[in-house]
């Protein structure tokens, strides 16, 4: 079972240990990779988080899935791990944003809080 570090979700843990092992040839093109339960058995964790990473993996071009058969590992080509379609850029230029706007959102309200805080020290 994987030790997680909590800096990044499980999911994108499992994925990287499975990007690694095929990067480095431990893993090959082609070969099956764990199935979801496989994934819960062997990792501790839910089939949410078996489905995203494997889901994570198809998503990084590193593979392939088959429905009825599994999924097979991959190597991306530089074309397919870097390309991401207008609509996805959009998204994600959005979703910046959004954390921009929510970071500053918040930095306000806690200024508020305080001068609430102060207030009530005052009275």
């Amino acid at each position: 079972m994987a030790e997680f570090n909590g800096k990044q979700p499980a999911y994108l843990q499992i994925a990287d240990e499975f990007k690694a092992k095929i990067r480095e040839g431990e893993t090959a093109p082609g070969e099956k990779l764990p199935s979801e339960s496989e994934l819960m058995a062997q990792h501790g964790v839910s089939r949410t988080v078996a489905r995203q990473a494997i889901s994570r993996l198809r998503e990084d071009g590193f593979a392939i899935s088959h429905q009825g058969k599994g999924s097979f590992a991959a190597l991306p080509s530089d074309a397919t791990s870097t390309q991401h379609s207008p609509e996805f850029e959009q998204i994600t230029q959005f979703l910046t944003e959004v954390r921009g706007d929510v970071r500053r959102l918040t930095e306000r309200m806690e200024q508020l809080e305080d001068l609430v805080r102060q207030q009530s020290k005052e009275r």
